[in-house]
């Protein structure tokens, strides 16, 4: 039982198809939802945009918010979120901290003694103090996470939506289609 968990949560992280099959198949996933090429696109760009905000456990809601205002398939908002991954993550916050940074003005990036002196904070501190002790670099993070998300929710809604137009044309134009 124990083995079977291990092995589903290694899947999440690296599908035992591969991650080029896996990418092939959400992209052929995609093309084949009941909706137009807006709202596959919007749906997706959504989940990916919310993707590079620090918002670990509300991509899902977060994502679906932005696709209903977006008028965006909400399936399509899913799978956009697998655009934020457990290996995606670091990239992602680590980007959104220092343009975040130099939105502020601020030049004092994290390093590791900062990240140190923030341990032993933590550690003398109580949890509740802790997390004030985090609002800064969070804040930070959000300040450049959001016009990353705003780049990211672009790209993917055209790549995505021509992707689609394309799949689509090929499907009508091929001669099992008629």
């Amino acid at each position: 039982m124990a083995a079977r968990r291990l092995a589903k949560i290694i899947d999440c992280i690296w599908p035992r198809m591969g991650l080029r099959r896996y990418g092939r198949y959400l992209v052929r996933r995609l093309g084949r939802l009941r909706a137009t090429p807006h709202a596959i696109g919007a749906g997706v760009a959504a989940g990916a945009a919310v993707s590079m905000l620090p918002l670990i456990g509300l991509h899902f809601v977060l994502a679906f918010v932005l696709a209903y205002l977006t008028r965006g398939s909400m399936i399509a908002a899913a799978i956009g979120t697998a655009w934020g991954n457990p290996i995606t993550f670091p990239i992602f916050f680590g980007a959104a901290y220092q343009l975040g940074d130099l939105l502020t003005g601020h030049s004092e990036l994290l390093d590791a003694a900062v990240l140190e002196q923030l341990g032993e904070t933590m550690e003398r501190q109580s949890l509740l103090s802790g997390v004030d002790s985090l609002w800064p670099v969070f804040r930070t993070m959000m300040i450049g996470g959001l016009p990353l998300a705003a780049v990211v929710w672009v790209g993917f809604y055209v790549g995505t939506r021509s992707a689609v137009d394309r799949l689509r044309r090929a499907r009508r134009q091929s001669p099992a289609a008629g």
